[in-house]
């Protein structure tokens, strides 16, 4: 089994790497959103971003082949899905704290609005409409060489990021109100978390598809939620479950001939049903 993924190395090591690089990357920022217990941001920025790109996609057709040539071009469906998913971050963030609907509501109708929006723009395109199936589907075969540094260097300033701003990072997600009380400025650090989470999510999928990405996101820190005690040891180990985790997925579906996105995410979920039973086999322990 092995020598068989060694041997396929040579023509998709790209792909290998790109997607070990992208789960190291949304796990470290999923720890962020599960540790708010805002789980289901994920994936209502997932899908603000497949708006942005069949939005970016119904634009370049509707310009006509006359239409400038950066128009054609993936980097304007990249930028239009890190636009989306970072406006839909902040849109979440914001909008429990200045309205009366809670985050939940807020969330939930950026879910459903770029759900139904994203396939409404690209009904009528084969083409628009097979992207977004696509990236619902969640290929990530395919990956350059650009990805692979692209995605190593953002997934390795993040952990950089965290490292460096790890007490008041702790310090707002477990007791915002008492970052406030010593002086931290609670929004803006609502708007940077925001901002780096629809980053991380608007350039992973685009590579990755929707399923991965939020897969990704959430599943590997809630399975850290559920081994540690603390928050600070969830930045080491949902990291660490989503890269061994995605080696492991993706030596199997080589030898099974599976989809590795899809196999990488069943095993994360089995994962997590693990983790569920032995959080609750140390609570029962430590009733005795």
């Amino acid at each position: 089994m092995i020598q068989e993924f060694l041997s396929s190395w040579p023509l998709f090591h790209n792909t290998y790497l790109v997607g070990w690089s992208i789960a190291l990357l949304l796990s470290l920022v999923g720890v962020l959103a599960v540790a708010r217990n805002q789980i289901f941001i994920g994936a209502a920025i997932s899908q603000a971003s497949t708006l942005g790109i069949a939005l970016a996609m119904w634009i370049g057709a509707w310009v006509g082949p006359e239409s400038p040539s950066w128009l054609r071009l993936d980097g304007f469906l990249s930028v239009m899905a890190v636009a989306f998913s970072v406006i839909a971050a902040l849109i979440t963030a914001r909008g429990g704290e200045e309205s009366r609907e809670s985050h939940e509501a807020i969330t939930g109708w950026v879910f459903l609005v770029s759900a139904s929006f994203s396939i409404l723009i690209v009904s009528h395109s084969p083409h628009g409409l097979e992207e977004i199936h696509r990236l619902l589907a969640s290929s990530i075969i395919g990956a350059t060489r650009a990805d692979v540094w692209g995605f190593g260097a953002l997934a390795g300033l993040t952990a950089l990021f965290l490292a460096i701003t790890h007490r008041r990072t702790l310090l707002f997600l477990m007791d915002p109100a008492m970052a406030a009380a010593v002086g931290m400025n609670v929004t803006r650090w609502a708007a940077i978390i925001s901002t780096l989470l629809g980053l991380a999510v608007g350039l992973s999928i685009r590579s990755s598809g929707m399923l991965y990405t939020f897969g990704c996101l959430v599943l590997p820190a809630l399975i850290a939620k559920n081994i540690c005690r603390e928050v600070r040891p969830m930045f080491l180990v949902a990291p660490l479950i989503a890269v061994l985790t995605g080696a492991i997925g993706f030596v199997l579906a080589n030898h099974y001939d599976y989809p590795p996105a899809q196999m990488t995410v069943a095993l994360l979920s089995l994962l997590l049903v693990m983790a569920w039973l032995f959080r609750r086999l140390r609570q029962v322990n430590g009733m005795f």
